[in-house]
């Protein structure tokens, strides 16, 4: 045996994730996300094909304020997804792969999946008369 311990490994308390890290947890979260999303899209459409009593009822769901905030959740899944799919089609062009570029390139991916989202809500509002 020897007579020193092994160090044991880093925990989340100690280790930071680097954010290309929390980029690639992310994309996988947001997949699923979108994933069951997509179910609830499904579900607003087969309402809209049985009838306008079910519909109503989707309507109402979709118009509360927890439906507004999964479908922001949603969006916002989206375009992160999107824009990290980006990323990585850059990757496998070989493009980006040292860490002051994949540094920047996390960041990029999140402020642009914020700016598209709120972009997409304004401009959303916008189209139905707000402001």
């Amino acid at each position: 045996m020897p007579s020193h311990p092994r160090p044991t490994s880093p925990h989340l308390q100690i280790y930071r994730l680097p954010l290309t890290a929390i980029a690639s947890i992310l994309h996988r979260i947001t997949g699923v996300a979108l994933a069951i999303g997509t179910l609830a899209l499904v579900y607003w459409l087969i309402a809209a094909a049985i009838g306008e009593d079910t519909f109503n009822t989707a309507e109402a769901i979709t118009g509360s304020w927890i439906g507004r905030l999964a479908l922001f959740g949603w969006t916002l899944a989206f375009f992160f997804h999107l824009a990290n799919g980006i990323r990585h089609l850059f990757w496998d062009a070989g493009v980006g792969f040292e860490l002051p570029a994949a540094s920047r390139n996390s960041w990029i991916v999140f402020i642009s999946a914020v700016v598209l989202t709120l972009a997409a809500w304004i401009l959303g509002y916008m189209a139905r008369g707000g402001f």
